[in-house]
C-alpha cells in the first residue's frame, strides 16, 4: 500500500506539474535581441528616428536594438518583411505615411497594412512649408492659387515621388482650391530643393528644416504650412487652411512604430511604455527636433486612429490624383 501510495504521489504530482506548464513556459520579454526595420535607406528621417529611439530602448529593454535597412519598392520591401515575422515583438517597423497611402497606390500588395500590424506609438510627425522661387510673382496663397489657376499647366514642384507628403501636400490643395501643379518625380529631395532654388521648381512643398535656411535668406518665400497649427518656427506663416479660408487642410508626414499582428498584448504595452519614455527624454527630443520633427506620443489606438483617418482623407486625394493603384 505504501509503494502503490508512493507512485501515485508521484503520478498526481506529474499531473499537477503538466497544468504549471504554461505558467513555467512564459518568459519575460524580450528574450532577444529586438530590430527596428527601417524601410529605407540609411540617413534618411526614418532612420534618425530610429535609431535615437533604439538607444534608449537598449537601455530599458536590458538587450541589443539593432537597426536593420530594408529599403526599396517605397518602403513595402520592408514592410512586408516585418508583416510577415514572428509576432513575439523581437521584429519591428518604423514607417510614415505610406502606410496609410501604398494600397491606395500599389495593386495587390503583399501585405494588408490595417490588418498585418498591431500599431505601437507615433514617433513624430513632420510639416511642410509651401514655398516658391522669388521669381514667382506671389506672396500669399491666394495669389499663388489664382496665378496657377490662370496659367494651367505652367507651374510644377518636385518631390521623391508618389505618395510622399509633398506630393500629398500638393494633390490635396488641387482637390480644395482647383489649382493643379505639376509634378516631377526625382531620386530624392536633394535635387529637388537645388532645382527649386535654382527656379526651375517654381513652387515646393518642402520640409520644415531646409524650407527654414532657405526662407531665412531670402533664397524661397514661405507663403503658408501644411500642418493644423502654426510653426513655432515660422510663427508668422499662416497654414493653407488660415490662408485659403478652406477647412480640413492637414498634411504632415509622421513616423511610427509597429509590430507585427498577433503580437501579445502585453508586449505591446511594454514596447509602448518604454518608447514613451523615450520620446520624453531629452536627448531624443533634441535629435527629433533638429531633423525638423515633433516629438509624437499617445496610445497604441489614437496610432490606429491616425492611420485610419489617413486613409479615408487621402483616398479621395489620391483618387483624383490619378496616381490610384499604378
Amino acid at each position: 500500500m505504501r509503494k502503490f501510495s508512493s507512485k501515485l504521489y508521484v503520478l498526481l504530482g506529474l499531473v499537477v506539474g503538466c497544468y504549471n506548464l504554461p505558467a513555467l513556459a512564459q518568459t519575460v520579454f524580450p528574450t532577444k535581441p529586438v530590430k527596428i526595420i527601417v524601410p529605407a535607406t540609411p540617413g534618411g528621417t526614418s532612420d534618425i528616428f530610429a535609431r535615437a529611439i533604439a538607444n534608449k530602448l537598449q537601455e530599458s529593454l536590458g538587450k541589443p536594438v539593432v537597426v536593420e535597412y530594408k529599403p526599396g519598392a517605397a518602403t513595402n520591401i520592408g514592410t512586408d518583411f516585418v508583416a510577415k515575422a514572428a509576432p513575439d515583438g523581437h521584429t519591428l517597423l518604423i514607417n510614415g505615411i505610406t502606410l496609410a497611402t501604398n494600397p491606395l497606390l500599389f495593386a495587390n500588395l503583399p501585405f494588408n497594412p490595417s490588418k498585418d500590424f498591431a500599431p505601437i506609438i507615433e514617433v513624430a510627425e513632420m510639416l511642410n512649408v509651401v514655398t516658391v522661387h522669388p521669381s514667382v510673382p506671389a506672396n500669399s496663397m491666394r495669389e499663388l492659387v489664382q496665378l496657377i489657376k490662370s496659367q494651367p499647366g505652367v507651374f510644377n514642384h518636385g518631390t521623391p515621388g508618389v505618395g510622399s507628403s509633398g506630393y500629398l501636400s500638393a494633390e490635396l490643395l488641387a482637390v480644395k482650391t482647383g489649382a493643379k501643379i505639376i509634378h516631377v518625380s526625382y531620386q530624392g529631395n536633394a535635387q529637388a530643393v537645388v532645382d527649386h532654388l535654382g527656379g526651375i521648381l517654381q513652387v515646393g512643398f518642402v520640409n520644415l528644416p531646409v524650407a527654414l535656411q532657405h526662407v531665412k535668406t531670402g533664397k524661397l518665400k514661405a507663403l503658408a504650412v501644411t500642418s493644423a497649427k502654426r510653426s513655432p518656427l515660422l510663427p508668422d506663416v499662416p497654414t493653407v487652411a488660415e490662408a485659403m479660408g478652406i477647412s480640413d487642410f492637414e498634411l504632415v508626414g509622421w513616423f511610427g512604430l509597429l509590430a507585427p499582428a498577433r503580437t501579445p498584448a502585453d508586449v505591446v504595452a511594454r514596447l509602448h511604455a518604454e518608447t514613451l519614455k523615450a520620446l520624453k527624454d531629452p536627448a531624443v527630443v533634441e535629435v527629433i527636433q533638429v531633423a525638423g520633427g515633433s516629438v509624437g506620443g499617445g496610445s497604441p489606438a489614437q496610432f490606429e486612429a491616425r492611420i485610419r483617418r489617413d486613409v479615408d482623407r487621402l483616398t479621395e486625394v489620391i483618387r483624383v490624383s490619378g496616381a490610384a493603384n499604378k
